[in-house]
């Protein structure tokens, strides 16, 4: 559609040819022309009625004076004519061209004939004219001029014989009257072809913009614009979505729009050594990137700032590295789990043996045991390379919690009231995958099962479901009443192969967030008074309307 317009309006009229003005245009034209008239039928009333000048009515008074009047009477209701818009412009110009040369014709004989100079309004009445109406049309209106003028010298001699006639200065009114005409023409067309270049130009732009606004709202990443005020000039719904905005901002202040959005573009001015920075919107939001870029030139210039969510950049990443991934585990898989299967085997048939001392079979227990972890380690990357690509559905949180935490009583060997749950409200829906959401739910009982430093029986496990105020994002937090996390260990938390405990492989909490960037699950470790939270984010409706 925005081609076709585009061809049209690109259709010019050739040269020549006669193409209307616009309406509005037509009729601005058209009253200049009428405000013409009754000026100069004003002034020669004035002239003659008033001043009384000489020359004018010289050889005809009271012809002179009822044309004249007569003039003035038809100026301004060819005014009201047009005012009411009884007819078209170009019709209602024709009609006052004629009328001019009617009554100038008698003007001109009651004055003395063409020497009197009343020729000329007759000229800037038909150049005025020209511009309304066709060309062919114009030049014949001035050939009538033209001949009505040498008409009035030639009566005026059979007339007055005795009168001085001046047919050479009647024919060169004449040819001045074809020349304005010819030049109006030119000028007219000239003014049309460069509107309708204008209009052109403006409908290219139009289209432009509108393509370039369809663009940019249909865009997944997030696009702001803001001038060198700091004021959202700009914002397409992606946008809008990422930063869990309630309302549309549009010329707000970027500060009041996201406040960590607005830090991150303040230091970026100040240095604009790091064109993108990371933020979280909120302390339960996403984390984002913004990109930023110099709009204009000068310091007063815009800035253009794309937003794009990280965990999709993660999760894109993730893709690449378990590609590696998954061609190194396989080297793995070959290369160490065959001899560690033998050295196993061989460890197992020694400690059958019925001579073997006793310290020497301690020893073949650390061989077995340790074999056994590196089997663990080996197994992890392999499920991890392995990891299938997840198949999200509505899941109602709560009565799959309920059926989840019945299997964690058996898996883990737990009664009842080690694992409690809590949901509200309870209706509670999220997008993940089923398979998926419970393995991480599950590394994370592990993880406080494998941690807690007392009794086991005193271990409690508490799982919160619900959905945040500040971003409308449905989430669940595992609460367990163990020691917590050092500070110093929780920024190395979910690096692979970093634990706490000696039994540990160090990617358990690595799977579970990778397989949660997989879901768009953002996975996260959050201190308490007494023990240890991992939040789970989930995308609101808005965000995955959007992805």
């Amino acid at each position: 559609m925005v081609a076709t317009n585009a061809a049209n309006s690109s259709q010019a009229t050739p040269s020549g040819a006669y193409s209307p003005l616009p309406h509005d245009a037509e009729r601005a034209a058209l009253h200049l022309f009428l405000g013409y008239r009754i000026t100069i039928a004003a002034i020669l009333l004035a002239l003659f009625f008033v001043i009384g000048r000489g020359g004018l009515g010289s050889h005809a008074q009271m012809l002179f004076a009822v044309v004249s009047t007569l003039y003035m009477v038809a100026t301004i209701g060819a005014l009201m004519f047009s005012l009411l818009r009884f007819a078209p412009p170009a019709t209602q110009a024709l009609a006052a061209m004629l009328t001019d040369i009617a009554l100038f014709s008698m003007m001109v004989f009651a004055s003395g004939g063409v020497a009197s100079g009343l020729g000329l309004p007759v000229a800037v009445s038909l150049t005025l004219g020209a511009t309304l109406v066709e060309a062919r049309l114009a030049l014949a209106v001035a050939a009538l001029a033209a001949l009505a003028m040498l008409g009035e010298e030639l009566f005026a001699t059979f007339y007055n014989p005795f009168r001085q006639t001046a047919f050479m200065q009647t024919g060169f009114l004449g040819l001045a009257f074809f020349t304005l005409v010819l030049l109006a023409i030119s000028f007219r067309n000239r003014a049309r072809r460069s509107e309708e270049l204008v209009e052109q130009r403006e409908t290219e732009l139009v289209n432009l913009a509108q393509l370039s606004d369809f663009v940019i709202q249909q865009m997944q990443s997030g696009v702001i614009v803001v001038d060198g005020d700091g004021i959202v000039q700009l914002m397409n719904e992606s946008a809008w979505a990422l930063l869990g905005l309630p309302t549309y901002s549009r010329h707000h202040p970027l500060r009041s729009v996201s406040s960590p959005l607005a830090d991150c573009y303040e230091s970026w001015r100040k240095t604009q050594e790091e064109s993108s920075m990371n933020f979280r919107t909120s302390a339960n939001g996403r984390d984002l990137r913004a990109q930023f870029a110099r709009l204009g030139r000068g310091d007063n210039g815009g800035t253009l700032i794309i937003l794009e969510d990280a965990s999709q950049l993660t999760e894109q990443a993730q893709k690449m590295k378990l590609a590696s991934l998954g061609r190194l585990t396989a080297g793995i898989a070959h290369e160490i789990r065959n001899p560690l299967g033998a050295i196993s085997h061989a460890a197992q048939l020694l400690e059958e043996s019925p001579e073997l001392p006793d310290a020497d079979r301690r020893l073949i227990q650390i061989i077995r045991q340790n074999s056994g972890r590196v089997n663990e380690v080996i197994e992890n990357i392999l499920k991890l390379s392995r990891q299938k690509q997840p198949l999200p559905r509505p899941l109602v949180i709560k009565p799959w919690l309920q059926e989840t935490v019945t299997t964690f009583h058996g898996v883990f060997g737990l009664h009842p009231g080690q694992i409690s749950l809590q949901v509200d409200p309870e209706g509670t829906t999220v997008h993940a995958d089923e398979g998926q959401l419970k393995q991480i739910l599950e590394i994370l009982c592990e993880n406080a099962i494998r941690h807690f430093p007392r009794n086991p029986e005193e271990l409690r496990i508490l799982i919160l479901g619900g959905i945040t105020q500040e971003t409308g994002c449905p989430y669940l937090e595992v609460h367990d009443n163990g020691n917590g996390i050092d500070s110093e260990a929780v920024e190395k938390l979910f690096e692979p192969f970093f634990t706490t405990h000696n039994q540990g492989t160090g990617l358990g909490l690595y799977i579970a967030r990778q397989l949660g960037e997989a879901n768009r699950i953002h996975l996260e470790y959050r201190p308490l008074a007494n023990g240890a939270c991992f939040r789970l984010t989930f995308p609101s409706p808005k965000q995955r309307a959007l992805s």
